[in-house]
């Protein structure tokens, strides 16, 4: 019998690929970046894994595609909005993500984006880059100091929580809001309070996303909610781009109605909404949240043991729950 073949979308890191090696025989593109629809329905064809990147659409037409032999759908990020988790569930087909592993390098780019609008960091770095005179006064490129703020976590899971240790670091004070409490025992730790998510839009300084998507956080930060928040607060966004009403994010920061806003993550990923570039006030990355060598690897090696353990008969390590 053939060894089952198991198709990466993306080239891995070599410890990944070296796991998948010994669990199958691996299909991957000759070059990186997203595979069109047609040619990821047409290299899923006979796979019995598929290692998936967040771009990857997972969808009736690609389980179609792929055939009832299929097993074991491992999405490289947390995130799993670009499976359709009920279809697979239907088929039989186990999914999993990478939980815990990119918790802490995430955590650190939500606190760097934080510091960087806070302080103005990148209008700091443009004037130096394009060669702009300036002289060092005291009310040059004034910023606001983190010490004695507080800032609004959306979402208290593990990245959450990584980030609100950061901001105590800091001097910040927390609150958070989700769709259950957290345990006594984290509040106690992070001195966090938990605010109903209007509250805690009018009480923050800084409001920090930290939520998955899903159809109830689809734009859940739109007009509505930034006119809520403080003329002074800033928003960062390290989750998933479609949380963020970008056409409303960019009316309210011409507006003044926040100050200033920092996203790893956009709504129409890799376009950028084009007003958001005309804005000094905003600080845009193109996705680096978990962008650390250790983690990248970390996580495309949780992937291939997934696969690894599915394709063995073994449960998946971090499996993904229809609900």
């Amino acid at each position: 019998m053939p060894p089952p073949k198991i198709v990466v979308t993306e080239r891995l890191p070599e410890p990944a690929l070296e796991l998948l090696r010994g669990a199958g025989s691996v299909w991957a593109p000759g070059e990186d970046g997203p595979l069109a629809p047609e040619a990821l329905r047409a290299a899923v064809r006979g796979a019995a894994g598929v290692v998936t990147l967040l771009y990857d659409r997972v969808d009736e037409a690609l389980l179609d595609a792929a055939g009832p032999q299929l097993r074991v759908v491992a999405n490289v990020a947390v995130g799993y909005d670009n499976v359709d988790v009920r279809a697979c569930a239907a088929r039989g087909v186990a999914v999993t993500n990478t939980p815990g592993v990119l918790t802490e390098a995430t955590a650190d780019l939500a606190l760097a984006l934080l510091l960087a609008v806070s302080r103005r960091l990148g209008e700091g770095e443009r004037l130096v880059r394009a060669g702009t005179p300036w002289s060092w006064s005291l009310d040059f490129l004034l910023g606001d100091g983190l010490q004695g703020k507080t800032l609004g976590i959306v979402g208290l899971g593990q990245i959450g929580r990584a980030t609100a240790r950061r901001a105590r670091a800091c001097g910040m004070s927390i609150a958070y809001c989700g769709p259950r409490r957290a345990d006594a025992a984290v509040e106690a730790e992070l001195g966090a309070r938990y605010l109903p998510f209007p509250q805690l839009l009018a009480d923050a300084d800084a409001v920090s996303l930290h939520c998955p998507l899903n159809d109830g956080t689809r734009h859940l930060i739109d007009a509505d909610a930034l006119v809520r928040m403080k003329p002074s607060a800033y928003l960062v966004n390290t989750s998933r781009g479609p949380v963020v009403d970008e056409e409303a994010l960019v009316r309210s920061l011409r507006a003044g109605t926040i100050a200033g806003a920092a996203l790893d993550v956009h709504e129409h990923e890799p376009a950028v909404h084009p007003g958001l570039l005309e804005l000094e006030n905003v600080v845009l990355l193109p996705h680096l949240g978990s962008a650390t060598r250790e983690t990248r690897t970390a996580m495309a090696v949780l992937a291939a043991r997934n696969v690894a353990a599915v394709l063995r008969g073994e449960p998946p390590l971090t499996p993904v729950v229809a609900s």
